[in-house]
Order: C-alpha cells, then sequence, then structure tokens
C-alpha cells in the first residue's frame, strides 16, 4: 500500500514541478530574478515533493516534511485536479438540448457562492475549479443558444456585465451593452449609450443613427501591423486609379477609401471590386487556391468531370479561419479573439471595437468598403460563406464563418440611414441611401 501511494505520489510531482517552475517565474517580476525567500515560499505552495522522494529524511531533523503526509496532499491534489476535469469533461458531452435560462442562473448562484479550498495548490493558487465551472457556464449558454436563441439573448443581457463580463460570452452580437463591470452605477449610466437618439432624422428627415458613446481604443501596431498596412494602401491606390493620401497610417487609408466613395458617378459595387481585389492582392496569388483546395474543398483543375465543383466547405473550415484572422486582418480591425456562431457553432469571431469604424466614423466606408466585400471575397474567391455583423452603439463587430449573409436590407438589427457625426453625411446629400444602406 505504501508502495502504491508513493508512486501516485511521484507522479503526481510531474505537473506540480512545472507549476513550480511558473510561480519562480511570476515571482521574479520586472528584475529578472528571485531571491531565496521568494523560492522557499513556492517551496512551501508546492510542499516540496522532489526533495523528500529523491533522498531520504535525516533522523532527527525537525525540518523534514513527513513523506506521507506528502503522499496524503498530493493524492488530494489529484482527486481535485480528476474531479474538475470531470467537470469539463461532462460540459462537453453531457449537457443535452433541455438547457433554459433557469438552469444558468442558479449554476451561476452556484458559482458565486464557489469557496476554494485554501488546503489544495490547485485552487488557492491556479483556481482550477473555478476555471473549471466557468467553463461549464460557457458550454451552458452555448447549449441554451443552439436551443433558443432569444432566450439566450435574453439571459446573457440579464446576467452581463453584473454577473458575467461580456467578454466571456459566448456571442455577443445581438446582446445589449450595459455599462462596465468596473464602473459604479453612476458611471454606467453616464456612459451608457443614449439609445433614444437611433430615431433621431436630419434636416430633410431622413433617419440617422447614433454615434457610438464608448471611449475611443487606443491600438497599439505590431512590426507586422505596420508592414501589411503599407502594403495595403498601396494595393488601395493601385486598385483606386491613383488615389492618394499624405496622412500616415490608417488616417491615410480612411482618407483614401473617402476620397474614392465621393468620386463623381461612384457606386457600391465598385467600392466593393476594389476592396475584393485589394484583399486579393493582400493574400497573393497562392493563399486564395490553397484556401479552395483544403478549406473550401473546391476540386482544382485535374482534367476530370469535378473539376470546379465545390465539396465543401470542411467541418473545419469555419473553426481555424476565426483563429487564423486576427493575425491578418488586425490592422485594420484591431484586436479580436474566436467565439461562436449565433448558431452556437464555432467558426464566430468577435472584434473587440473595430478600428476600422472607430477612426472613420462613417457607416457608408463600413458597409461598402468592409462589411460587403470582405463578404463577397470570402464567398467567391476562396469558397467559404461569411457573415460581417457591425454593431453601431459598441462598435464590435462579429464575424460569422460558413454562414450565409443577408442583404443588408433585409438584415432586422442593421439600421437605416447614416452616422450622425460623419463627416461625409453632407457631402452625400441626395445619395445617402445607396451609400449608407
Amino acid at each position: 500500500m505504501m508502495r502504491v501511494r508513493s508512486l501516485v505520489a511521484v507522479l503526481a510531482v510531474i505537473p506540480l514541478a512545472s507549476a513550480f517552475n511558473s510561480c519562480s517565474s511570476g515571482r521574479a517580476g520586472l528584475h529578472g530574478r528571485t531571491t531565496a525567500q521568494e523560492q522557499q515560499q513556492c517551496r512551501q505552495d508546492f510542499v516540496t515533493p522532489v526533495v523528500l522522494f529523491s533522498s531520504s529524511p535525516t533522523s532527527g531533523s525537525n525540518d523534514e516534511l513527513d513523506p506521507e503526509a506528502i503522499g496524503n496532499q498530493l493524492v488530494k491534489e489529484a482527486k481535485e485536479v480528476a474531479s474538475c476535469v470531470g467537470i469539463v469533461t461532462n460540459s462537453l458531452f453531457n449537457l443535452g438540448d433541455d438547457i433554459k435560462a433557469t438552469d444558468i442562473v442558479e449554476f451561476c448562484d452556484e458559482l458565486d457562492a464557489l469557496q476554494e479550498d485554501a488546503d489544495l495548490f490547485v485552487s488557492r493558487e491556479l483556481k482550477l475549479r473555478k476555471l473549471a465551472m466557468e467553463f461549464q457556464r460557457y458550454e451552458l449558454l452555448v447549449a441554451l443558444m443552439r436551443n433558443d436563441y432569444d432566450a439566450y439573448v435574453a439571459t446573457a443581457g440579464f446576467l452581463s456585465p453584473s454577473r458575467i463580463p461580456r467578454s466571456k460570452l459566448p456571442n455577443l452580437q445581438d446582446v445589449p451593452y450595459d455599462g462596465s463591470n468596473e464602473s459604479s452605477e453612476q458611471e454606467q449610466q453616464a456612459k451608457k449609450p443614449n439609445k433614444a437618439t437611433t430615431t433621431i432624422t436630419d434636416e430633410d428627415g431622413n433617419p440617422l443613427v447614433a454615434d457610438c458613446e464608448l471611449e475611443n481604443m487606443e491600438f497599439n501596431e505590431s512590426p507586422l501591423d505596420k508592414l501589411l498596412l503599407k502594403i495595403f494602401r498601396d494595393l488601395v491606390e493601385k486598385n483606386t486609379g491613383g488615389v492618394q493620401s499624405d496622412k500616415p497610417g490608417l488616417d491615410g487609408l480612411l482618407e483614401q477609401g473617402r476620397t474614392f466613395m465621393l468620386q463623381e458617378g461612384q457606386t457600391p459595387e465598385a467600392q466593393h471590386k476594389m476592396v475584393s481585389d485589394t484583399l486579393g492582392g493582400l493574400m497573393t496569388p497562392v493563399l486564395p487556391p490553397f484556401y479552395r483546395i483544403f478549406m473550401s474543398g473546391i476540386v482544382p483543375k485535374l482534367g476530370t468531370d469535378l473539376d470546379g465543383k465545390q465539396l465543401g466547405p470542411w467541418f473545419y473550415a469555419p473553426f481555424l479561419t476565426s483563429f487564423v484572422t486576427p493575425t491578418f486582418f488586425g490592422f485594420l480591425v484591431g484586436p479580436s479573439y474566436p467565439n461562436r456562431r449565433k448558431d452556437g457553432q464555432p467558426g464566430g469571431l468577435v472584434v473587440e471595437k473595430c478600428k476600422f469604424l472607430q477612426e472613420s466614423g462613417c457607416k457608408g466606408i463600413c458597409l461598402h468598403q468592409c462589411k460587403l466585400p470582405a463578404q463577397q471575397f470570402f464567398k467567391e474567391e476562396l469558397g467559404l460563406p461569411l457573415t460581417v455583423t457591425p454593431n453601431f452603439v459598441t462598435q464590435e463587430c462579429q464575424w460569422s464563418f460558413g454562414e450565409e449573409p443577408l442583404p443588408p436590407a433585409d438584415e432586422p438589427t442593421f439600421p437605416k440611414g447614416c452616422l450622425v457625426g460623419c463627416e461625409s453625411r453632407k457631402q452625400m446629400v441626395g445619395r445617402v441611401a445607396d451609400v449608407c444602406n
């Protein structure tokens, strides 16, 4: 029995030793090293199993720990890990299709009342049970979304952000924004967008869309972002017949786009083609054929009866695309992360606050130089349907790969009219309906 217990203890050392290294690195901080006292604290947190099982304790030493006690402790840690793994496994395979809003609210009550076991390292330091239960909450929301999307929106709106951070919801596109977790109630009311302004009109009675009232996000551009933006601007100049701007960075790109949009006789279709051609140039001649074959399942020209036939998209295409896209489109839209589509399936991507929309303040540019041409490019050039759903209240944007888009006129959540603060609105008098809708 003692041999079995010792074996369990030794096996349990492996993940804990890795965590010990993380603990030491975390305590090092900015100065890049840990003091002897900090390292000793890490050893105490991990109960120093390696020392105890690599040598026999010295007889009569009061500083040595009891190997049996250490073994018992590690067994408890292993049981807690196994229990948390069970929660995750159950969330993935055994939730069923009968999840209701009340089930999620009750589970949130249970999660809020959770008390971590201070005697267990995986609970005290890693918060493992809390993480496992948050994962289960996420999967419960996904199950509700698949079963009843309207109930999901109502439940998520009720629980977020007071009990569930907005960033931890599986989908945001129709969930109303309601302030910030980190703000007081008065600050939330001050920052909350004034939904009443969505009914205002211009001098001629045309409907207008309220501007986003949230604070602008500061964007940090990586060297890759700067390189891609430079290439993109050069391609825009080429595909617009020489439209240039002396402004640097994204401001210059937006001026190019606005100048092209306001040209006499300009059409939405010409803008779509310009952006689609630019995206094709950015991806080089190599990537689209590769994507069409291995993601969209389009048979290449091989001299067979199947040439050009689409057998996909393959089941993994939306999911993998949602992970790759942030790297190559971040220079235009800003930070984003994968989430779920509104049908609950993987393959979603949410832009936290669209850089392109924030800096342009123009619904026409958003619609005809981002949303529609991106949908067109993915469908026609890559073979994968895409729905882009901007939120003009929060400037978030949901990208749903593998989801067939609706025309803007048929989208119930796509507002009519131009943004109130758009600089180009007065220059587009008489054609706002064509440009912004």
